[in-house]
């Protein structure tokens, strides 16, 4: 029985790495692996990453147009093979490579109120509320979160003089904390303080929390909760958790030490 078993797993676990492909699946269509390394174009990563973009835009273009004209052909054996590569082209996973803190740097100054500014960091506030309204994760709109990441960065890359821009910053840090892309996280929360010394939001404690708990490079996360405590407007529990943390990274209960 056991030996029957394993035989099953196996030739599932073959179909899986094969494929499960019938009769006219276009296999012999695929094209091969390049057998040399394509050269590479010297250029900017914002040129690369732009020029990547256009790139996808008209892969995804092309490959529906494929689709639209095998379905008005009535070619049935290449609309299949056009809409298996469009649905595997769905599931693959593609990066935003530009990271707008990054790019924006330091030196940025929180200082105008401009509408305009005002404006789109309502509407990626109010994007952000719908996609949270049940503040259960199952039911959390990831991707309508993205769109609202994507609306905070362009106050940022749009509006650098905007009073709105260490907001941004704060709102787009709690959202990469949500995805658990912590150090990206840390870099907005950061970027808010930077921008505003004297911002009304607890970043030097977001920043901390993330050093500390989830980084491990305590020796940085100990001033900035330190100056959390002293400057921001933190919660009872907050507070009570900062001061136990100060306690026991000053009193050498822990190391300071960054984990390897």
């Amino acid at each position: 029985m056991a030996k029957t078993i394993l035989t099953l797993l196996l030739i599932v676990l073959l179909n899986v790495l094969v494929g499960c492909y019938g009769p006219d699946s276009g296999r012999s269509q695929f094209l091969p692996t390049p057998m040399k390394t394509v050269s590479v174009v010297e250029a900017s990563e914002a040129d690369i990453i732009e020029h990547m973009a256009t790139s996808r835009l008209a892969y995804r273009q092309y490959l529906e147009s494929l689709v639209a004209y095998y379905k008005k052909g009535g070619d049935n054996m290449k609309l299949g093979w056009a809409e298996d590569e469009l649905k595997r082209l769905n599931r693959m996973p593609q990066y935003s490579y530009i990271i707008e803190a990054s790019v924006a740097g330091p030196d940025l100054k929180a200082k105008d109120s401009i509408n305009e500014a005002n404006y789109l960091y309502d509407e990626a506030y109010r994007l952000e509320k719908a996609a949270k309204r049940l503040l259960v994760k199952p039911f959390i709109d990831e991707n309508l979160l993205r769109v609202t990441l994507d609306k905070y960065n362009q106050v940022i890359k749009q509006y650098p003089a905007s009073d709105k821009i260490d907001d941004a910053a704060y709102r787009a840090g709690g959202i990469y904390e949500y995805f658990k892309d912590y150090t990206i996280a840390l870099l907005y929360y950061q970027r808010a303080y930077q921008w505003d010394n004297a911002t009304a939001n607890p970043v030097r404690y977001k920043a901390a929390y993330i050093l500390d708990q989830y980084l491990h490079r305590r020796a940085e996360a100990l001033p900035l909760y330190q100056q959390a405590l002293g400057n921001e407007k933190l919660s009872k529990n907050e507070r009570k958790f900062v001061q136990k943390r100060i306690d026991e990274l000053t009193k050498g209960g822990e190391s300071l030490e960054e984990d390897k």
